[in-house]
């Protein structure tokens, strides 16, 4: 059996010509059978890609020869299924969207917690632990004590931040998030605000996963991951969730025995907000999805959220 290898990629990085690296990087990706997304900014790239490991080799080379890209934050994992459809290289404002112009990892940023060192860190009773993620993430699994700010995007972090958070009653703040990209914004963010003690964990959730064993985890739950896996556990292994093609959004086992949940078309969550029109284009998506399926060919479907 053919092994995918999936690589999740970051560094901030100032890219003056950022507009111009899209096509050549999407190049190799597409001519080495590398599919995936990959953000391009002024402040540096981010995402993740899946492929041959020679593929993912000739991506890497690629990047390591253009000369900026040396301190590339890396994870890997692997899947028996390629879980991406297609090749994505995207020019952004941002490779994560925050919002607050000024905020550079390259200038300030909090302190680096290497996962060993994770639990001892956020046991510390006098540590407020702050999960930076969506709230459908922080839903399907998060550290144990951790807050959820009920942010629908990354952009609405600063507003929490600003009316909860206290840089003289919150003297130690750990953030953390999916692969390290987040927090590395957030914290940044935090420091120029006048928080003095701020952490994050190096390499994200899903490094944590990795290297830390199940017995002395204090991690509840599974990691939501942006790609057809859907959400990973520890030792990065599949998880147990789906994905709702209408919505976009993680279906447990147990949404899945709700009468709300209809493969390809609704779900728990987005049953009552679709619109008749949302419903009618999910409906004939899945259909084309069995059709092709029948056919033992590839649907490539539709690009971003059912609505």
């Amino acid at each position: 059996m053919t092994t995918t290898t999936i690589a999740a990629l970051y560094q901030f990085v100032s890219l003056n010509d950022y507009e111009s690296l899209r096509l050549p990087l999407k190049k190799v990706c597409v001519s080495n059978g590398v599919k995936g997304t990959l953000l391009l900014a002024y402040e540096g790239i981010n995402g993740t890609i899946a492929g041959p490991q020679s593929g993912i080799d000739a991506v890497l080379k690629f990047l390591k020869d253009d000369g900026r890209f040396d301190n590339l934050e890396l994870k890997f994992s692997t899947s028996p299924e390629m879980p991406f459809l297609r090749m994505k290289v995207r020019l952004k404002n941002e490779i994560v969207t925050l919002g607050v112009e000024g905020i550079s990892p390259t200038k300030v940023v909090g302190t680096y917690v290497e996962p060993k060192d994770w639990n001892a860190l956020i046991s510390d009773p006098e540590v407020i632990l702050i999960d930076t993620r969506n709230d459908y993430e922080h839903e399907i699994g998060t550290f144990k004590g951790s807050i959820n700010p009920h942010t629908e995007t990354f952009r609405e972090l600063p507003e929490y931040v600003t009316q909860n958070l206290d840089s003289k009653k919150h003297k130690k703040v750990a953030m953390y998030c999916t692969g390290g990209v987040r927090c590395e914004k957030s914290t940044a963010y935090m420091k120029e605000m006048g928080f003095e003690n701020v952490y994050h964990l190096k390499g994200g959730i899903l490094k944590y996963l990795e290297e830390v064993p199940a017995e002395e985890s204090l991690w509840e739950g599974e990691c939501f991951v942006f790609d057809n896996r859907v959400a990973v556990k520890h030792g990065l292994e599949l998880g147990s969730y789906d994905q709702c093609h209408c919505c976009r959004y993680p279906v447990s086992p147990k949404d899945k025995e709700s009468e709300k949940y209809v493969p390809g078309v609704s779900c728990p969550r987005c049953f009552t907000s679709a619109s008749p029109n949302q419903r009618r284009r999910a409906i004939e998506r899945q259909r084309q999805m069995d059709i092709a399926k029948s056919k033992n060919i590839v649907h490539l479907g539709s690009d971003g959220h059912g609505f």
